[in-house]
């Protein structure tokens, strides 16, 4: 577990099954507390995680920060992929910023896969006002998303099993382990770090 960061949260799926929301809020055995959740939303241009829309708003009710990401696939239609995101989540006052997932290359260049990101990520900010975040390993982002161009977005880095941040840059979020025990959800859970305080991460909200 990562030590000196007092900001904890998860992120969900239908892989997680039925959550028991009360026991995610209110066990007093958990050894963090969970203050944001990001949930699956969108994969490509026609899936929708079907546990999303229960979720989302049970997560809100139960009082948790909440953010939607969206699963690319590189050799669907970057545009088609935002517009499909966009009708399925409606973001509110008090939500992070939409997300996109960025794990593949889809075997396309690393200049189609960046020009393909970056449409996707122009369509979402003009449609929600606010700069999505960016999700990758910090490998990936080295590899194949080294461009200045996706340094102006929340970096949100998948980096597994390590006591501290190799990466050099900047980062808002740190999911550290895919094997992690809450209670409330029987199946295994990514856990997540914010690099701030919560008054920073409230911030982050949209307004």
């Amino acid at each position: 577990m990562p030590c000196n960061y007092e900001v904890h949260g998860i992120d969900i799926s239908h892989y997680q099954g039925i959550i028991d929301w009360d026991k995610l809020l209110h066990n007093k055995e958990a050894k963090f507390p969970i203050h944001f959740i990001f949930m699956k939303a969108t994969e490509g241009g026609d899936y929708g995680d079907e546990t999303f829309v229960e979720n989302f708003s049970q997560a809100r009710k139960y009082g948790f920060i909440r953010g939607a990401y969206h699963y690319f696939l590189p050799k669907t239609d970057a545009h088609k992929q935002a517009d499909f995101f966009i009708s399925t989540v409606h973001l509110s006052k008090g939500d992070l910023p939409p997300v996109l997932d960025v794990e593949t290359t889809g075997k396309r260049s690393p200049q189609e896969l960046k020009s393909a990101v970056k449409t996707w990520l122009d369509r979402v900010e003009t449609h929600y006002g606010v700069k999505p975040i960016l999700y990758t390993s910090y490998k990936f982002k080295k590899r194949y998303l080294n461009d200045s161009i996706f340094n102006a977005y929340p970096y949100w880095i998948a980096h597994y099993y390590v006591d501290s941040v190799k990466y050099e840059g900047k980062w808002h979020f740190w999911q550290h382990t895919d094997v992690g025990n809450v209670p409330g959800i029987e199946e295994e859970v990514d856990l997540n770090v914010f690099n701030g305080t919560l008054e920073e991460l409230v911030g982050m909200t949209l307004q």
